[in-house]
């Protein structure tokens, strides 16, 4: 099947860049009509202050496949999101998949800074971007999912519950913004599975975004030149990894089975059989765990 979700409708919120235009792009290639959100567009950057646009990622999704249909929102305004899914539903009459990718902290949080001398509001203010967010985009998405059986929904976090329930992440505005995410989709699960909806956490392994390969100055057709710096980066995924775990997701009839459960990009392309754009399927939150953390040299075999 070249296009199994051709008749579908998504909405992938948080789509201007990284995960999120990943998952978008996919879920056009698969077919998909998909609405993406975000708050930087040709006429105007977010805080962020980068080049990718939401209008950019729409077009990535048309000529992938798909029809790509670019909504400008702030997920922390819940009359601009109500009016998203007014739109939704007038135009389409149903939402089949909703993905909560919606982010913004990068410039944000302290590595390694406790709470008392980390900076509150840059604190408090990750944790709406992180959090509220994805509450206000469900509160209003979700009676539109449901009116058909068979909805998904995926909350897109970093770091499975088993590794993150382990382990401290970063400091802890970043550790509790990325738990609650997976909470969410815990407490989606009980909630919308009596009514025939599905509901998962999800993450990506390390991520090349846009803002990751600029950070360690290299491009997508160069990326391994960081190793020499950074040996364990060879792990890493493109953004479209985790667009096909979604991809997969959507189109399995028997999906209900992940129901309020924690997967990753890597773990789900073992059950799926999908690779990443270089035909590799790494497995970046084993490798974790038996390579990176335990201080052994970087080395993928078997990892990918």
């Amino acid at each position: 099947m070249s296009a199994p979700l051709k008749d579908k409708v998504a909405l992938v919120a948080g789509a201007t860049r990284g995960a999120g235009r990943g998952i978008a792009v996919e879920l056009g290639a698969a077919g998909a009509t998909v609405y993406v959100t975000g708050r930087t567009t040709r006429e105007r950057r977010s805080e962020y202050d980068r080049p990718e646009t939401v209008e950019d990622t729409a077009d990535l999704v048309t000529e992938a496949g798909g029809r790509g249909i670019a909504v400008p929102t702030d997920h922390l305004d819940p009359a601009q999101v109500r009016a998203l899914v007014d739109r939704i539903a007038d135009e389409q009459g149903r939402l089949d998949v909703l993905v909560n990718d919606i982010w913004g902290g990068e410039k944000l949080f302290e590595w390694d800074s406790p709470l008392w001398e980390h900076d509150l509001d840059n604190g408090l203010r990750l944790l709406r971007l992180a959090v509220e967010t994805h509450v206000i985009t469900s509160h209003h998405a979700l009676p539109l999912l449901l009116r058909n059986p068979g909805g998904l929904v995926v909350e897109v976090t970093d770091g499975t519950a088993d590794y993150n329930g382990d382990h401290y992440r970063v400091n802890f505005f970043y550790d509790l913004a990325k738990s609650a995410v997976l909470r969410m989709a815990f407490a989606l699960g009980h909630e919308l599975g009596p009514h025939g909806a599905t509901a998962v956490a999800l993450t990506p392994g390390w991520l090349r975004s846009e803002l990751m390969l600029d950070t360690y100055g290299v491009r997508e057709d160069n990326w391994r030149d960081a190793l020499e710096r950074v040996p364990h980066f060879a792990i890493s995924e493109t953004p479209r990894y985790v667009g096909r775990a979604v991809t997969a997701l959507a189109a399995d009839p028997d999906v209900a089975r992940f129901n309020g459960t924690s997967l990753s990009s890597g773990g789900l392309a073992q059950v799926y059989g999908f690779t990443d754009l270089d035909g590799s399927r790494p497995d970046a939150w084993r490798y974790l765990v038996e390579v990176q953390d335990p201080g052994k040299p970087a080395d993928t075999t078997g990892y990918r």
